[in-house]
């Protein structure tokens, strides 16, 4: 905010020299005057006063208030609401409520109602329509409002109005508790409101208040203010710039327990900020940053000990899985008689909603026999739609949860728990009739956001319902839980069929906990893969929920089972014949497409019948445009001939002379010519979690190379492209910095490198010969 003079920064000025016991600027000190036995209204008598008694202005109460009156229309504001006026009454209220015990319980309550009434006012002020020029800028009135009511000092006040209540407690039952409740209220609406309207500036210094926070989860414990205190908590955690601790929330397991299923799911919305990693190296840092940040890392990350917390809490898995797989009523399409019953159901609803604040207008001048009736809706009956749209957002706050404790460290523990509740079977009862079929209305799309935003709850709903598979399947035996009794069966024919043993998961499995009906999720996920348009936004989910089943340790028999569902051959005609633009289905697709194809000769054979030459042609166009995305894929292709070369090599003739994908990855032009182009198109100081692939491709080629012992030769190939091209050092250096970096990255932590490293070691010291170093 553009900084004011006049009396509002004069008040400012005296406030803060007069608790650094600075003299104050407005004024000099006379020895010889006396101070006056009746107040003053006079500002320059408040400051003289500060100096000769060292007692200066402690609260906005303490000035005069005609003063704070005219500081609106000082300060230039054209259209003027008083608010300093109404933060100085609010300043009182707080005062003699909790200040002054001698007054009467009748005057208290008094106070109380008119704390609540300023409150309500300064909401009203904070949804006022329209805008002004206020401080030589243009702003809209609510802002203005809101900064004024800052700048005051009113958001501190209101906070302390709510840890006095919680420090000064009255009896549940008395008249007093009844206002103090409904002031609560209208504490917790303020603050929200003004974190709104001027989001991190109040957010913010509210999100470093401890005590605030801790009060607004005990607040959660009661119905009444439980969805204001939730709401409040994500506004302030959301921008919070150290993760809150759970351990430290006073008998967080009392407060969990009493929750019913709806306050359960809304407190999953506080747990996902509490429970994600909110170092933003995760994501959009380059790997780089990323480990510069972890080596100043010490101990168990918070966001680890939030997750062990949770998961020891009683029943708390339970319950949120029972929310999750939970049916919702009305999820089929509605008959005609519904439809009328739904419109008839929204007109009495929108009446009730219209009629409610003129009747609390009314409620709040008469005496305390109204003093029971609701200061919100949540009284009114809801319309089916309305009540179906929030069961879907509820189901999208436990879904991500889900996922989160399924990414963690005690993801094993996580995993058969709720595997133990029956979560896959669950969840495959709701596919079709919510999770792919929900298609809620009226719901109000923001102006520019897309069908597909993710701000629409039918949209959310299946993309945390993808990433949940995705997290639940990723390297995990329980992936076969996704599948019915019959497809379990199937998996078994087909291993006797390939003559391969049985896997230990598939025949040890727990077969009550199976999906049940004909399809499981897995089925159903590669059908809605299929149907889906050519750039659907969910085409990247669903890709990525597939490749979670099968990666891991590569199953031929995994990849049977998905390719008789002729998924192969829907990516390929996908991607060739609707020439995909985006980037993110693109990549999915590739690495969909490698974890099918990756030493299965049948996948392989299945390509050459689906594809042309001119199909063909364009396939591998797409994968040289497209290395970043398609540099999996060529992984796939240099393993799968690795491995016919060294093991399998009665399908060496298939690979050497019919299958046309592994003869172009066998010509050393057509390798040299990947490793170019992976090694320029990457650097260390670009370096992501969603290129560093690239850079684990062109290791592993080199790898082969060393193994056939033609390491020498590829590098002397590449110097002989930087000398062609006039610039000695511009491919062989980079890669040098890149291995350095990737042995520095990556064989300090927990993971078997042995072979790379070696690889990489030998790589180095050929680069070192050929550079004379």
């Amino acid at each position: 905010m553009t900084k004011v003079f006049g009396p509002a920064e004069a008040i400012k000025t005296v406030v803060r020299d007069l608790r650094s016991n600075k003299p104050s600027s407005s004024g000099p000190r006379k020895e010889g005057r006396k101070r006056s036995k009746t107040p003053s209204n006079n500002i320059l008598s408040k400051v003289y006063g500060a100096q000769y008694t060292g007692k200066g202005v402690k609260s906005i109460t303490m000035m005069p208030k005609e003063i704070l009156n005219d500081c609106d229309r000082r300060i230039g504001i054209a259209i003027s609401e008083d608010i300093a006026a109404t933060v100085h009454d609010l300043a009182t209220v707080l005062e003699n409520v909790f200040y002054k015990k001698c007054e009467s319980q009748s005057q208290r309550n008094t106070d109380l109602w008119k704390g609540i009434q300023l409150l309500k006012d300064i909401v009203t002020l904070l949804n006022v329509e329209g805008g002004q020029v206020a401080l030589g800028c243009f702003k809209e009135n609510k802002v203005v409002n809101a900064e004024m009511f800052d700048m005051f000092g009113g958001v501190q006040i209101v906070v302390e109005i709510l840890l006095r209540m919680e420090s000064n407690p009255v009896n549940k039952k008395s008249k007093e508790a009844d206002w103090r409740r409904k002031l609560t209220h209208a504490c917790l609406d303020t603050l929200h409101h003004m974190c709104l309207t001027l989001h991190v500036d109040v957010a913010v210094p509210l999100s470093k208040q401890d005590d605030l926070i801790f009060y607004l989860f005990s607040l959660m414990a009661e119905k009444s203010c439980f969805l204001r205190a939730a709401t409040l908590l994500e506004d302030v955690l959301g921008v919070r710039k150290t993760m809150l601790k759970l351990e430290s929330i006073p008998n967080l397991h009392k407060l969990v327990e009493s929750f019913d299923e709806e306050q359960m799911a809304n407190f999953c919305r506080v747990l996902s900020i509490a429970m994600s990693d909110l170092d933003p190296g995760d994501d959009g840092n380059t790997l780089q940053a990323q480990d510069q940040a972890s080596r100043k890392k010490v101990g168990v990350p918070i966001s680890e000990t939030n997750q062990g917390i949770l998961i020891e809490l009683p029943h708390f898995l339970k319950k949120i899985v029972r929310i999750a797989v939970k049916e919702i009523d009305g999820s089929m399409p509605p008959s005609l008689p519904e439809v009328f019953s739904e419109i008839e159901g929204w007109v009495t609803w929108l009446d009730s909603s219209l009629a409610f604040d003129p009747l609390m207008d009314i409620d709040s001048e008469l005496d305390d026999s109204m003093v029971d009736q609701p200061l919100d809706f949540q009284s009114l009956a809801l319309p089916q739609s309305i009540k179906r749209m929030h069961e879907l957002v509820y189901k999208v706050e436990v879904l991500y949860v889900l996922c989160l404790l399924l990414s963690g460290k005690q993801r094993n523990k996580v995993h058969t728990e709720v595997s133990s509740h029956k979560l896959m079977p669950g969840l495959n009862r709701l596919f079709d009739r919510v999770i792919w079929r929900c298609n809620l209305r009226p719901f109000h799309r923001q102006s520019g956001h897309l069908e597909n935003c993710e701000c629409s709850p039918e949209v959310a709903l299946k993309i945390q319902f993808l990433r949940l598979i995705h997290s639940y399947c990723d390297h995990h035996h329980n992936k076969y839980l996704i599948m019915t009794r019959s497809e379990i069966q199937e998996v078994t024919r087909i291993s006797v069929s390939l003559g391969l043993p049985v896997a230990d998961e598939v025949k040890n499995i727990n077969k009550s906990l199976l999906c049940t009906g004909k399809k499981g999720l897995l089925t159903k996920v590669i059908e809605a893969m299929k149907r889906s348009t050519v750039e659907s936004h969910f085409r990247f989910w669903l890709g990525r929920a597939v490749e979670s089943f099968l990666r891991g340790k590569t199953s031929v028999i995994d990849q049977t089972f998905i390719l008789k569902k002729r998924l192969l051959e829907h990516l390929i005609s996908h991607m060739i014949d609707n020439d995909v633009k985006s980037k993110e289905i693109l990549q999915s697709s590739f690495d969909l497409l490698a974890e099918l194809m990756k030493f299965n000769i049948k996948a392989f054979e299945r390509f050459e019948k689906c594809t042309s030459q001119e199909g063909l042609d364009k396939f591998m166009s797409m994968v040289n445009k497209n290395l970043v995305d398609s540099n999996m894929f060529i992984r796939c292709l240099l393993l799968t001939l690795e491995r016919i070369e060294r093991e399998d090599v009665h399908n060496l003739e298939f690979a050497l002379t019919k299958s046309r994908l592994l003869m172009h990855i066998h010509d050393r032009k057509t390798r040299v010519g990947f490793l170019k182009k992976l090694i320029n198109i990457i650097h260390v100081e670009i370096l992501t979690q969603e290129n560093v692939s690239c850079l684990n491709t062109t290791i592993i080629l080199l790898m082969f190379a060393q193994r056939s012992g033609e390491l020498s030769v590829y590098l002397k190939l590449l110097r002989e492209e930087e000398q062609n091209n006039c610039r000695p050092g511009f491919i062989l250096h980079n890669f040098r910095q890149l291995l350095f970096f990737w042995q520095d990255h990556y064989l300090h932590k927990d993971k078997d490198c042995t072979a790379l490293e070696k690889v990489s070691s030998k790589i180095l010291n050929s680069l070192g010969i050929l550079y004379g170093k």
